[in-house]
């Protein structure tokens, strides 16, 4: 895979696909942190005196102008973040006025395009639309991760038609994902959580076979125990994968790896009462209560085990993180991550939540890697190929 060095930028036009999908609030940009993941990047080429055009999705408009997806406002932050430089913004992505407006461009300067999926070619991964974004510019980079596995047009049909590289980003991603799976220091350590078995199958399958110890938790954790023959009461379930999760613990144990479901809960009969839940004594959860966190036994035998491990890989809650007194499981699980990390050993955490709930421990630089990938993250371990990511190659 190319990359943004191999190139030659330096005085050249630069196409540059970000992932600018950052929440909104009032007309203003709320967590700017997969805007500050691409400056390197930007500044990178800053410094080879490059005329950048950025290019990012934001949101899901399905085809159609929505103002309330507009990425003004992440020019406005640009500015923000890049004193001194100019930045512009153009109410397209295509046609004659950004041609222009693109055209114009003097090196040094920045142009952010509107929200690509404004135009359902984008997703559609048209090759007139790739063509039109690819006339913008002389170089293609790739620095948005968390799209590189939907073979779009900027992802993946305008790499056709430009001399393509990836970003500093992206190239660390897939240095970062690639180190823990082809060649792990061990043990190796992975955490998974989230609500859903269904959204990690695949994952659970691949990482089984690489892993030397696998922690789940979250709402999956309860498909899994039922399988067990545990009491799940008003949990989460999802009852037609209880023969796969069965099927994922016994390949576990021909593979003599280590699986750790949570042993205590932390239940509620209402998620609207968070006042009234308790902690059950062991794995079961009563009739009329369901599980909205692993208990202290769970979150101390956790703790033990990523403290033994010199990889990890975490991507989940392991709660109902967005509720505060839910939270404190994955919260406990991120303070066992960064003291690991800080006494050696190597860790990458994906997942909106899961970063959410190392930043909110304010640890988020005790952490090895933190991926902006997402979906992007959980299909490369899972082996699946990453369309922009072979478009690279």
């Amino acid at each position: 895979m190319k990359k943004i060095t191999d190139l030659s930028p330096r005085g050249k036009r630069v196409f540059v696909r970000c992932d600018f999908n950052v929440p909104l609030k009032d007309g203003r940009v709320r967590d700017n942190t997969r805007i500050t993941a691409s400056l390197p990047t930007i500044l990178y080429l800053l410094e080879q005196n490059a005329a950048i055009v950025l290019a990012s999705h934001l949101g899901r408009p399905k085809g159609k102008v929505v103002p309330e997806m507009s990425l003004a406002p992440v020019a406005e932050e640009l500015k923000k973040l890049l004193p001194g430089r100019t930045v512009r913004f153009v109410s397209d992505c295509v046609g004659d006025g950004v041609k222009k407006s693109a055209a114009e461009l003097k090196q040094g300067e920045i142009l952010l395009l509107e929200n690509l999926r404004f135009h359902p070619e984008e997703e559609k991964n048209d090759e007139k639309f790739a063509r039109e974004l690819a006339s913008l510019a002389e170089l293609f980079v790739q620095d948005a991760f968390g799209t590189v596995h939907r073979a779009h047009a900027s992802t993946a049909g305008i790499t056709r038609f430009l001399p393509s590289a990836a970003g500093l980003l992206v190239a660390k991603e897939v240095e970062m994902l690639s180190k823990i799976l082809e060649k792990p220091e061990r043990p190796f350590l992975a955490i998974l959580g989230g609500a859903k078995v269904s959204s990690k199958i695949g994952v659970l399958e691949n990482l089984i076979t690489k892993v030397d110890i696998l922690l789940i938790g979250g709402g999956m954790a309860y498909t899994f125990l039922k399988t067990l023959k545990k009491e799940t009461g008003n949990s989460l379930l999802e009852t037609e994968l209880l023969k796969k999760a069965g099927e994922i613990l016994k390949k576990a144990g021909n593979l003599k790896k280590k699986v750790l479901l949570p042993v205590d809960h932390v239940i509620t009969e209402s998620l609207e009462k968070p006042e009234a839940a308790r902690t059950t004594a062991d794995q079961n959860i009563p009739q009329g209560w369901m599980g909205v966190d692993i208990g202290e036994k769970t979150a101390a035998l956790f703790r033990t085990e990523i403290l033994k491990a010199k990889t990890i890989f975490w991507n989940g809650p392991l709660g109902v993180f967005e509720t505060e007194p839910f939270s404190r499981g994955t919260r406990e699980t991120a303070r066992a991550i960064a003291e690991a990390t800080s006494k050696g050993a190597i860790s990458v955490i994906g997942g909106g939540d899961s970063i959410a709930a190392v930043n909110k421990e304010k640890a988020g630089d005790k952490i090895t890697h933190l991926s902006t990938g997402g979906g992007a993250s959980l299909e490369f371990m899972e082996g699946i190929e990453l369309p922009g990511i072979e478009a690279l190659q």
